[in-house]
């Protein structure tokens, strides 16, 4: 077989690849929508919907996977075509988290229509989650596009995020203190704003490898991060 047939079958193998990853972002920026509305609204079904469509997101990964393992073995690509391809597959696994995360968001919003409103929660957790699913959305198209400038732009989003997250965390604390019957929903709304933050942070690790397709070099520089102060001695919250 002709080395132009060779790359040609690669070339097709990796089209098909790459569309599955971009299917499998779809679906997991739908599930971060939708596990929102579900917070938002107190809706137990489509909670449980998100929880279900979990599955189809784990197949995609394991498909994903498989395909990359035998174009590997098939193909035994080198340099940037191999790059490429351990590029996806950590791609395809920060994916994966993100929609655990969405699925365990979907999980607490059941147990909180038990539990006392807190005043708030849900809009920070809604600008949290609009900003979060903007920055995935982004940093797949960076990969489709292989586009580092737009893949940086996410990099330095995050701080945002880490940002809204903090507030959210202090507001929280004082909603506790001075209420100690919203212990528990302010426990579960914290633990669903973690979930959210951790969201960004895969979303940026998913640029982070959008950046080393292109360049062969993960970016080096120190990120700034916006949780920093979060638990420093004077930065909590006074009574």
């Amino acid at each position: 077989m002709s080395e132009h047939h060779i790359a040609s079958a690669f070339d097709r193998d990796l089209e098909g690849i790459q569309a599955n990853l971009m299917r499998m972002g779809g679906l997991v920026e739908s599930a971060i929508q939708r596990a929102t509305k579900a917070l938002i609204d107190r809706d137990p079904d489509l909670a449980a919907k998100v929880r279900a469509d979990d599955k189809k997101i784990d197949a995609l990964d394991e498909t994903i996977h498989a395909e990359c393992a035998r174009l590997i073995a098939l193909r035994q690509p080198i340099a940037s075509d191999l790059r490429t391809i351990l590029g996806v597959m950590r791609i395809v696994a920060n994916l994966e988290r993100i929609g655990d995360y969405a699925k365990n968001l979907a999980k607490r919003t059941v147990v909180l229509l038990d539990l006392p409103e807190v005043p708030g929660a849900s809009g920070s957790i809604s600008r949290m989650a609009r900003e979060v699913q903007a920055m995935l959305a982004d940093a797949l198209e960076a990969t489709l596009k292989q586009d580092a400038a737009l893949a940086e732009s996410v990099r330095h989003r995050d701080v945002e995020v880490d940002e809204m997250y903090v507030a959210f965390f202090r507001e929280l604390v004082s909603f506790m203190l001075e209420d100690p019957r919203k212990i528990t929903a302010c426990m579960h709304y914290h633990f669903i704003g973690k979930n959210i933050e951790r969201m960004g942070d895969h979303a940026v690790a998913t640029a982070n490898q959008t950046i080393y397709q292109i360049t062969g070099q993960m970016p080096a520089e120190k990120r700034e991060k916006g949780t920093e102060n979060l638990y420093r001695p004077g930065s909590e919250p006074s009574k």
